[in-house]
């Protein structure tokens, strides 16, 4: 018995704990980058987010110069040469509004539109939630006859914003107004 209880166990050298220390450190380096690019998604939901709320407000303004348009406000349009400006209320220009995109932005040409209560836009330059920066503009032109004769032909351009100056959004629509008429064969 005396020579079993007489053998060493051999010296361990730290090699559990060497390995321990470096398994913890992959750990401890992957959960940092998690946690990094949940931030990162965040603000992208954010931007994302921005960019719907600009789409939106410029639709918005898109769509009520459609409305003006069906209701009989139509015609060939008036000289809206440079300097453009702002219009006190909805009206038709004979001239193309060319490039939209690239006009300085807020612009300085159509006619500004806020839709009132119950869904009032939080117009502020301050920021803050559930605001808008800018208010929405559009601008229609007078594109001329259509094809048939029957109607006329409008290009609508529109822009809104979100929070801030840089989220903006500038869409185009080409309308058509026409009266029809339906033969109900003498009945």
């Amino acid at each position: 018995m005396t020579g079993q209880s007489s053998r060493r166990r051999p010296a361990q050298r730290g090699m559990v704990l060497i390995t321990s220390l470096l398994l913890l450190i992959v750990v401890t380096i992957l959960a940092v980058g998690m946690f990094r690019s949940f931030g990162l998604d965040e603000k992208i939901a954010g931007n994302v987010r921005e960019k719907h709320r600009a789409l939106n407000a410029a639709e918005t303004a898109e769509e009520y110069a459609e409305w003006w348009l069906a209701s009989g406000n139509g015609s060939s349009g008036i000289n809206c040469a440079p300097p453009l400006t702002v219009a006190p209320a909805a009206q038709v220009c004979s001239n193309v509004m060319t490039n939209a995109a690239n006009l300085p932005m807020p612009w300085s040409v159509g006619v500004s539109y806020s839709p009132g209560a119950p869904t009032a836009m939080n117009i502020t330059t301050a920021g803050g939630q559930d605001t808008y920066y800018y208010t929405p503009t559009f601008y229609i032109s007078y594109l001329g006859l259509s094809p048939n004769g029957l109607g006329s032909v409008y290009q609508i351009d529109a822009a809104g914003y979100a929070g801030s100056p840089d989220t903006v959004a500038v869409v185009e629509s080409t309308y058509l107004v026409q009266q029809s008429v339906k033969d109900l064969g003498g009945q």
